[in-house]
């Protein structure tokens, strides 16, 4: 079945993207070398293809039961990520995307993390000291632990904290990633400009010419501010892409890869309902069973340039 599953997913993919606490100090490593076949300094678009759907059949069960909902395969070729680029990815979490990355970009590429400043994730109710330490060393700690998730030689791996750039960095990356990364810096816009700096942190980190990927839980259009401020996940893609623009960038493209209709949220609704954290509905059967019914949240996709000159 799991067989099936990839040449399934190799040829929909080709037909899909024929169009298409912190430390100062950035941790690095790389994975080690070995014989995996070197990436052509600029591969064609069929190589491009078959590369990335490669990537995505080889994931385990798990990871491709989200891909009818993330459509990783469509978007990163959206954003126009290549093998051999240097790639700051915001918040990696767990490492869904991080795995798909590390085998993508290979070799020749490089992969920044760049997680949340302490002094955001200071503001969760579930934060304790013991995390939040654990924080202090994300920069240092995060470039070995994402080595391990590779199974092949990968790429070249470092990390920060938003709000802690270091100066080696700047206009070092061509693409900027912020996968449903925008909400919670939102959300605490009175503790501070979470949403500004780490914009300005991406401005700095791009070259001329560099992407802003952006794939975050979109709110209705005539949901209220108030309800649309980041506190359920959502948020307005009208008012995203003013704060994106007012930070430099210039958009791009828009897509709705990442649609779902039937994710209707009312005011009372949050994100984390839905799959896969059901998080409202764990002692409900039924009503889980509802809402795995109606598939991970709507989202926006865009992308945006930081200008040449």
């Amino acid at each position: 079945m799991k067989n099936f599953m990839a040449y399934a997913l190799v040829a929909a993919l080709l037909t899909a993207c024929s169009g298409e606490g912190p430390s100062p100090e950035a941790a690095s490593t790389a994975v080690p070398k070995s014989t995996a076949v070197q990436v052509p300094a600029k591969p064609d678009a069929t190589d491009l293809q078959e590369r990335l759907a490669a990537v995505l059949a080889a994931q385990p069960e798990e990871v491709a039961a989200r891909y009818p909902w993330r459509h990783p395969g469509e978007t990163l070729a959206f954003f126009g990520i290549e093998p051999g680029m240097t790639v700051v990815e915001v918040l990696p979490g767990g490492g869904w995307y991080t795995r798909l990355l590390l085998p993508y970009l290979g070799e020749a590429g490089h992969l920044i993390g760049a997680d949340y400043p302490i002094a955001l994730y200071r503001n969760f109710n579930f934060m304790t000291d013991e995390a939040l330490a654990k924080k202090e060393d994300w920069a240092a700690t995060w470039p070995a632990q994402a080595a391990a998730w590779a199974s092949n030689p990968g790429p070249k791996l470092s990390a920060f904290a938003l709000n802690s750039l270091p100066d080696a960095m700047h206009g070092t990356a061509d693409a900027v990633l912020f996968i449903r990364a925008f909400h919670n810096m939102a959300r605490f816009a009175d503790k501070g400009d979470f949403v500004g700096r780490a914009l300005a942190d991406a401005y700095a980190v791009l070259k001329p010419g560099g992407t802003v990927g952006v794939v975050q839980h979109r709110a209705p259009a005539d949901a209220t501010d108030d309800w649309a401020d980041g506190s359920r996940g959502y948020l307005k893609q009208d008012w995203l892409i003013q704060r994106i623009e007012d930070a430099g960038f210039e958009l791009v493209a828009t897509s709705e890869i990442n649609a779902n209709p039937a994710d209707q949220p009312g005011e009372e609704d949050i994100v984390w309902r839905l799959a896969p954290s059901f998080a409202t509905s764990q002692d409900d059967p039924g009503r889980r069973e509802e809402l795995a019914a109606i598939g991970e949240s709507d989202r926006m996709t865009l992308k945006f340039i930081k200008p040449e000159a």
